[in-house]
């Protein structure tokens, strides 16, 4: 089972979130996810701009098994995009906490992150049966 960074916050649907400057969080998928989906080979992001609600489906990843949402973990608006996964879309297997990250997001006002799992409750998730 790999190991999953304690300074981030995870979703059931595998995505992570990392605190940035202010209210911007940085968003990408597990290397869970990213082992579960196989080699990715495009990557489909929100633009920037775009409005974005917690849960809701916003970009895909497609692989040589399958293709998958990407869901945000948080509200907000776009602020960022990961750009180099239009050539690079292996980067998010290669670094899925590195240059694998997906996109950034202006959170609106009163955005909890602490609703969301921290990386022991995500090992048990990802550990126990569905």
């Amino acid at each position: 089972m790999p190991d999953f960074p304690e300074d981030l916050k995870y979703t059931t649907e595998h995505e992570w979130v990392r605190e940035g400057n202010e209210s911007t969080v940085r968003i990408g998928v597990t290397d869970y996810a990213a082992e579960q989906l196989g080699d990715i080979v495009f990557v489909s992001l929100p633009a920037v701009g775009d409005e974005v609600t917690a849960g809701d489906a916003c970009g895909e990843l497609e692989s040589t098994k399958s293709v998958s949402d990407i869901f945000s973990p948080v509200s907000g608006v776009i602020s960022a995009i990961n750009d180099q996964l239009d050539d690079s879309p292996e980067s998010v297997n290669a670094d899925p906490y590195g240059d694998g990250w997906l996109f950034e997001v202006d959170t609106a006002d009163g955005t909890d992150l602490d609703s969301l799992l921290d990386a022991d409750a995500y090992a048990d998730h990802v550990e126990s049966p569905t």
